[in-house]
């Protein structure tokens, strides 16, 4: 499975877009505050997990993801600072929240299927095609 495969990975390249939409309409003391943390944080998710997958060993791949995970949670934050400064509205403040969540049980997904029972993190990974995507993660 390549990295442009990985479905935690599509959908953090697609957030990251969004927020980068939703944020350059704003003015200029917004950009400046939120806007650049919320597009730090947020373009932090997909690099990590690009960053972890090219790594040697797995838990240096695990260790990049839990960095990405770190920043779905940071980004998190710097919405719900959006939505409470009226920089974006409540339904895309919402939309934004239903894709952290979806994407946060997909990433807990991916890491348990990085371990040793792959040779390589590259090959095909049979535990994260079978992954369960729950919230008890």
């Amino acid at each position: 499975m390549t990295l442009a495969e990985l479905n935690v990975y599509q959908m953090a390249m697609d957030l990251g877009e969004r927020a980068w939409v939703q944020v350059s309409n704003w003015d200029f003391f917004a950009k400046d505050t939120v806007g650049k943390q919320l597009v730090r944080a947020v373009d932090s998710i997909a690099a990590n997990v690009s960053e972890g997958y090219g790594r040697f060993h797995y838990r240096e791949n695990q260790q990049s993801c839990y960095y990405g995970r770190g920043s779905l949670f940071e980004t998190r934050t710097w919405l719900i600072k959006a939505a409470n400064r009226s920089l974006i509205s409540k339904e895309t403040h919402a939309a934004f929240e239903h894709d952290i969540n979806q994407i946060g049980r997909m990433l807990n997904a991916y890491i348990k299927s990085i371990g040793p029972v792959a040779e390589s993190v590259h090959e095909e990974n049979a535990a994260y095609a079978s992954a369960p995507m729950t919230n008890d993660e």
